[in-house]
Parts: C-alpha cells; sequence; structure tokens
C-alpha cells in the first residue's frame, strides 16, 4: 500500500512559521503519511502530493507574500486536492483564547483553492527573530513565543485521519 504525500509549505520571514510546518510534518508522520516540509518559494511542483498544507506569517494584517505567491503559482494543481491553511500571528496569547478569522487575503485563498480549512496559531517574535522591528518590539516587552505545540499536533493528526479515510489525491478526485 503506498503512503499518502503531504507537501506542508511555508512562507515566513523567520522562524516561526517554519517551526509551525516542522511540527506539523512530525505529526503527520506519526500517521503513517509521508510528510516533506519546505519554504513555499521552493516549492516546483504540488502535483505528486495527495495533499497540501499551506502555512504563513501574519504581519499588519496581511499574509505572507511567499505563501500567497506559492498558492497563485500552484492555484491550478493545488485546486485538485484537498488544501488546508494556517497562519502564524498574534504576538499574544489571543490564538489560545479564540478562533481567529483568517485575514482577507487568506480567505481569498480559500475560496480561489477550495481550502477545506484554515487555523491561526499563535506567532513567535523573540531575541533570535531576525530584523530590526522585531529587536524593538522584544525590546519594548511585545515579545514571545506563543505558538502552542499540542494545538498543533491536535491539528495536524485532524489533517492526517482525513487523509488517511479519503479517496486517492492526484491519481482520482480528491
Amino acid at each position: 500500500m503506498n503512503r499518502k504525500r503531504v507537501l506542508v509549505a511555508y512562507g515566513s520571514r523567520h522562524g516561526a512559521t517554519a517551526g509551525i510546518a516542522d511540527e506539523i510534518g512530525r505529526s503527520l508522520r506519526e500517521d503513517g503519511l509521508d510528510a516533506e516540509v519546505m519554504p513555499a518559494e521552493s516549492v516546483t511542483d504540488v502535483s505528486r502530493y495527495d495533499g497540501v498544507v499551506l502555512g504563513g506569517s501574519l504581519y499588519a494584517g496581511h499574509w505572507s507574500g511567499k505563501a500567497r505567491r506559492c498558492a497563485r503559482r500552484h492555484a491550478e494543481q493545488l485546486r485538485e486536492r484537498p488544501v488546508w491553511l494556517f497562519s502564524s500571528g498574534p504576538v499574544d496569547p489571543s490564538a489560545e483564547e479564540r478562533e481567529i478569522e483568517p485575514v482577507p487575503g487568506v480567505a481569498r485563498q480559500m475560496k480561489r483553492l477550495g481550502g477545506r480549512e484554515h487555523i491561526t496559531f499563535g506567532g513567535s517574535l523573540t531575541e533570535e527573530t531576525p530584523g530590526r522591528f522585531a529587536r524593538a518590539m522584544v525590546r519594548g516587552g511585545k515579545g514571545g513565543d506563543f505558538r502552542n505545540p499540542e494545538r498543533i499536533r491536535s491539528w495536524a493528526h485532524h489533517i492526517g485521519e482525513e487523509l488517511n479515510h479519503d479517496a486517492p489525491g492526484p491519481a482520482g478526485p480528491a
């Protein structure tokens, strides 16, 4: 029996979204799926995957340009398979306290791609985050790591469950 292949692509300027993508990939592998994690800008072909998880960081109410460009570049192929979107965003506990609606750009991608669902996870802004703006925010006491690994794993297992019970992807209808 062939294991289903899942692409987990992320667009971000720093490691918060990449860390979420890595956690999703590990969880999908635990569920018996073949998960490949890579930056959205490195994605060249999605036709060999049975499902795609695409994530981007939120900044000033906008979703990562790299994630948006990946979605546009591969829109036709993405519409042919199950797609889930995630955001890494608020640098506060709000993503843990309530469901956060996707920002307009993500909502448009969901509609264009026929996305199954979207979730926003907390973001991360620490001393390791590059950039002048990030350093100023951290110095001003506005930083922190608000990613919840258990919530990320739970969502990834939900995706794994759906994919393990779906009909074949690229070889047949998704």
